[in-house]
């Protein structure tokens, strides 16, 4: 009802300002001991979550307010993307709300204020703060992204849960080229050599906007190098029809316009992967009817991020009570059975 409240406020602050009080107010809230696994629980890359869904990257910038996010009922929190050098980010406007697209549109070019940074508020939660992954990225102007990766790999191996390896964000120019075969195979091979052998899983996020040619290409590339996950999709540099007056902005475009490209993408890696690979929904997903059909699609987990902006803090324990609803509704006793059942 607060959110309900606020929204109108809200709505009428420049979005990454509002995202920004936002952050604040979320650090102001009591601690919530986080709610224990129960019947959506399930195990990936060795790691249990206590329900499948996850805030995606983006959110959560520099690891301010993890433990909050985790206590509105998310069952695991992806900070950044972080970078090892503090970093502006493109200029503003950088973000915008399409209103009547329920979508977003952003450039915002991996602002944060770097690896110590984010390093130091992870080290100081300490343990028992629940499943936080860290998505790891390149400075702009680094002479050698791929040392970047592995220094990011080195200072958050020992304080995530899992690493995500960004290389599909579209406002970092010349970033997707990493995902080219042998640009892609040298980077994972630098991360997982700068993991070592007792580091957490590292995760791959690609982007929607692959040819069929790309995906066979990663899928094996992931599959030899025994990736935990494969996160898709990232957001879109395609604009499919849309109705707001930002629809002409550049950037990476979430949110509901996204939900069938990025359904086709899961799709299209769950039958490259051949269901080897545990795969991570994103996009579009608004409701526990989206985030299960993504599931019934091969994920074995799911994210948001955009819906919230739409739909506020409810949006986690509403689609994770409805999830556990469909799945008693179709007779499955555990996500894992679900994954990929379509």
């Amino acid at each position: 009802m607060l959110y309900r409240l606020l929204t109108p406020a809200l709505f009428a602050l420049d979005p990454e300002d509002a995202h920004r009080m936002t952050i604040r107010a979320l650090g102001l809230l009591p601690r919530r001991d986080l709610r224990p696994a129960g019947a959506l629980a399930v195990r990936v890359a060795g790691i249990r979550f206590p329900n499948p869904l996850g805030l995606a990257a983006g959110f959560d910038k520099d690891a301010q307010v993890p433990r909050a996010l985790l206590g509105l009922g998310f069952g695991s929190v992806e900070v950044g993307s972080i970078t090892p050098r503090p970093q502006a980010g493109n200029p503003r406007p950088r973000l915008f709300r399409l209103r009547e697209d329920r979508a977003v549109i952003n450039r915002m070019g991996f602002n944060n204020g770097g690896a110590a940074a984010a390093a130091a508020r992870l080290r100081a939660a300490g343990g028992g703060t629940g499943i936080v992954g860290a998505n790891i990225g390149a400075n702009k102007d680094s002479p050698d992204w791929i040392a970047d990766y592995r220094e990011m790999t080195r200072v958050m191996a020992p304080l995530a849960s899992y690493l995500a390896v960004n290389v599909s964000s579209p406002n970092t120019p010349g970033l997707r080229a990493l995902q080219d075969p042998a640009a892609l195979a040298a980077l994972l091979d630098a991360v997982l050599e700068a993991r070592g052998s007792a580091g957490p899983p590292v995760f791959l996020k690609v982007a929607p906007d692959l040819q069929p040619a790309d995906i066979d290409a990663i899928a094996r590339i992931v599959l030899d190098r025994r990736l935990g996950a494969l996160i898709v999709s990232n957001t879109t540099i395609s604009r499919p029809p849309l109705a707001s007056d930002h629809r002409g902005e550049a950037g990476g475009l979430s949110g509901a316009p996204l939900k069938t490209l990025a359904l086709e993408r899961l799709r299209d890696f769950r039958r490259a992967t051949g269901g080897a690979l545990p795969l991570v929904g994103v996009g579009g997903i608004a409701n526990a009817a989206d985030a299960w059909q993504r599931i019934r699609a091969g994920a074995s987990l799911v994210q948001l991020y955009s819906a919230m902006v739409y739909r506020g803090p409810r949006i986690a324990r509403e689609i994770v009570s409805g999830l556990e609803r469909l799945m008693w509704r179709d007779g499955f006793a555990s996500i894992a059975e679900a994954v990929g059942s379509e």
